[in-house]
């Protein structure tokens, strides 16, 4: 009788054991993971041109008190030197330069860090 239960018993701990091991996951190659950041990089761009679209091309699409036309690169030239990072915090808190003003998040108040962020790597996305 201890017999009939020890098969049993013994047929489960090893169904249970079996179920622990799982084939050891392998990290995500180079290629997979250059292939996720291009895809990421693109939504931003896609991202931020909407939100230029939307809120800024009033003022950059014209120049507008000095506000540079995207891709014109002599325009961009002064003020990408310090960095996309340094652009992005002057269009976020506003900004008074030589050939006119920025208003802090281009004068709308609701666009989120994030937004104003994709939509300045749009428009010097072919500055790079």
């Amino acid at each position: 009788m201890t017999m009939k239960l020890f098969v049993p018993a013994f047929f489960i701990v090893g169904l249970i054991s079996l179920g622990a091991c799982s084939p050891e996951k392998l990290p995500p190659s180079d290629e997979a993971l250059e292939s996720k950041a291009e895809a990421l990089a693109e939504q931003k761009i896609e991202t931020g041109k909407k939100i230029y679209e939307s809120n800024c091309a009033g003022c950059h699409d014209s120049g507008v008190s000095g506000a540079p036309k995207p891709g014109d690169k002599d325009a961009w030239r002064e003020r990408i030197t310090p960095g996309i990072a340094a652009m992005v915090k002057k269009s976020i808190e506003g900004y008074e330069g030589k050939t006119g003003v920025m208003p802090p998040k281009g004068g709308n108040d609701t666009l989120t860090n994030e937004e104003v962020a994709n939509a300045v790597d749009f428009m010097t996305v072919n500055l790079k």
